[in-house]
């Protein structure tokens, strides 16, 4: 860690830089943006299942995240992002939901939901909850009455039709919907003798949002957990609620990237701001939708503050970089590509749009094993660099558990090492049906497997890395939890989370990373990353190198790189000097 001259230095540039905040008012607009709480937030993700298991059963509780309430205080994140809590038979792990009022019994009960809020609150922090209604459980009470009968009165609850009969007299689903699962989107449900509608899972049938009364009902969920004291929402897959008028068959071309068609509906915006009309407007809340199928210039239509929707979205461009339609292996891809995304986003978002940054969640591999170098030379610093970037770029910053750490993607072998459902239907419909042999599906799968964001959180390096007292957590910890883990970690001041709670700090009192204008100085360069963020007389230079490679670097248009704040290597400063000599994956943040 290097910081310019000492701490007391550092600190002392802050105070400077945090100027600009104190003499800000609410009523304010500061560069043209009107200030929220949520835009200048950091926000943490908690996967429960996979971060603290506090009674031995293997799973990861509420109460098990409660233990932990001062550690990720003292990281600095002021936003905790709860992944699915609620009452579940766990066919996707949580996001098939059979009940919105009640905890999950393998985390704990509604009272451990308030003791965990309010631990969050005493230590100045806020919770968002995921918000799960493009689909239930088909354990939930309304789906079970809906496929009773054809007259029930939950029956529009859901989407359901005739199927179609071949020549040859074979059953055939209503139209050629494919499951993001693998496999139709439709399943035949032999009570009713008809076909209801999942985009997910089997067990997963969307609800029909086209019912008046589906939609009160959401919006009374919502109201439930806000009244509670949450603070907000991320809410899952949000585009696909608005079915496609008529449910026609996708042609060939559409079937190559099926989300561009099911997303963003012809009533997605009537929906959204009924919902903002009666219940968000109502409460000093933070909304994110993961924006599946939708590109950065459709991100204003949900997003532009004037229109009273959402407050931002997560737009996966960079996340799935070189992952054809977005899914799949991750091929090749480079750096001015993934700078070209950054830069498109900040030319197509004005004033009154809002942003997220991240390239790691719950559904992703790890951050560090995906877009940086987790051989043991550079895993630590390519953590940092990408951790540097998270958290300067514009718009609100995402981390998940772990990132801090560096954690990488697990070792997997084979199928049994696996828990999450779309391997396993990806397996049966490729790998079983001879369309692939299990060596190439294991060597795509393993790269970007779901799972490897799933092991547990590792806290130390005593057995199971002491997430959980039993022998047999719910997924398989990483074996290289004796060298990467929390409780080392603190105690180095080179470590990845040392370096992230100092990242942290400085982004809390520099306004120029959440509110400054963007400017990416070199879109073209192979290897660096270089870019300012300026708000007012205030600027500050990042520059980054993506490569494994030492490398001297000429600032372009004259610049200098002035006073240094932060580097995640441990070596003197370059500084009023135009040419830099980076190291591999090296980061350096600069105020001119």
């Amino acid at each position: 860690m290097r910081l310019k001259a000492s701490l007391a230095a550092f600190l002392l540039c802050l105070a400077s830089l945090a100027a600009t905040a104190q003499d800000k008012r609410p009523d304010q607009l500061v560069n043209g943006y009107e200030p929220k709480w949520w835009k200048e937030a950091v926000v943490y993700q908690i996967y429960p299942r996979s971060f603290q298991d506090s009674n031995g059963d293997g799973i990861g509780d509420l109460p098990g995240i409660t233990q932990h309430l001062d550690y990720l205080q003292s990281l600095g994140v002021n936003v905790i992002w709860l992944s699915p809590h609620f009452d579940s038979p766990n066919a996707d792990n949580g996001y098939d939901i059979r009940d919105y009022r009640k905890v999950m019994t393998e985390f704990g009960t509604m009272a451990d939901f308030d003791t965990l809020l309010a631990g969050i609150k005493q230590r100045h922090m806020r919770l968002i909850i995921d918000l799960v209604v493009n689909h239930t459980s088909d354990e939930h009470q309304w789906f079970v009455m809906s496929r009773s009968s054809k007259t029930n009165p939950y029956r529009d609850f859901y989407i359901w039709r005739p199927g179609k009969v071949a020549p040859d007299g074979t059953r055939l689903p209503p139209n050629n919907y494919p499951s993001y699962f693998s496999g139709s989107a439709w399943q035949y449900d032999a009570p009713t003798k008809e076909y209801y509608l999942h985009y997910f899972a089997v067990k997963q049938p969307d609800l029909n949002w086209a019912n008046p009364r589906v939609r009160e009902e959401v919006f009374s969920l919502m109201r439930f957990w806000l009244d509670k004291g949450v603070s907000g929402f991320r809410m899952d897959v949000i585009p696909l609620i608005s079915k496609p008028t008529g449910l026609p068959d996708l042609t060939p071309e559409q079937l190559k990237n099926p989300s561009a068609t099911f997303a963003n509906g012809p009533q997605l915006t009537e929906y959204l701001q009924q919902m903002n009309r009666e219940v968000l407007s109502h409460y000093d809340d933070m909304t994110v939708g993961e924006a599946i199928g939708t590109t950065v210039a459709q991100t204003p239509s949900l997003v532009d503050d004037r229109r009273h929707e959402l407050n931002m979205i997560f737009n996966f461009d960079a996340v799935r970089i070189g992952r054809a339609g977005g899914e799949g292996p991750r091929g090749a891809w480079t750096l001015p590509q993934l700078k070209a995304i950054y830069d498109a986003h900040a030319t197509l978002l004005g004033k009154h749009d809002w942003d997220t940054v991240f390239l790691s969640n719950h559904d992703n591999p790890r951050l560090v094993s995906a877009f940086g170098d987790d051989s043991a030379a550079f895993r630590a610093p390519s953590a940092k660099l990408l951790e540097t970037m998270i958290l300067t770029l514009r718009g609100t910053p995402f981390l998940y558990q772990g990132d801090e750490l560096g954690m990488t993607n697990y070792p997997f072998k084979s199928l049994a090492d696996y828990n999450d459902i779309a391997v396993k239907n990806a397996y049966k419909a490729r790998v079983e049906t001879g369309q692939i042999t299990p060596d190439v599906f294991f060597a795509a799968t393993a790269r970007i497997s779901r799972d490897n964001a799933r092991t547990p959180m590792q806290w130390d390096n005593s057995p199971e890395a002491g997430f959980t007292s039993g022998t047999h957590p719910w997924l398989a910890v990483n074996p290289n939890y004796p060298q990467i883990n929390a409780a080392a970690e603190a105690r180095d001041p080179d470590s990845v989370l040392t370096y992230t709670r100092r990242l942290i700090a400085l982004r809390a009192h520099t306004p120029a990373f959440v509110y400054g204008d963007y400017q990416d100085l070199d879109p073209w360069h192979p290897h660096v990353f270089a870019y300012t963020r300026t708000l007012g007389p205030d600027t500050c230079l990042v520059i980054e190198n993506f490569s494994s490679e030492t490398i001297p670097y000429t600032l372009p248009n004259n610049l200098k790189a002035a006073h240094e704040l932060l580097s995640n290597y441990p070596a003197a400063p370059e500084e009023n000097t135009p040419t830099l000599h980076l190291q591999p994956w090296e980061s350096r943040i600069y105020k001119q």
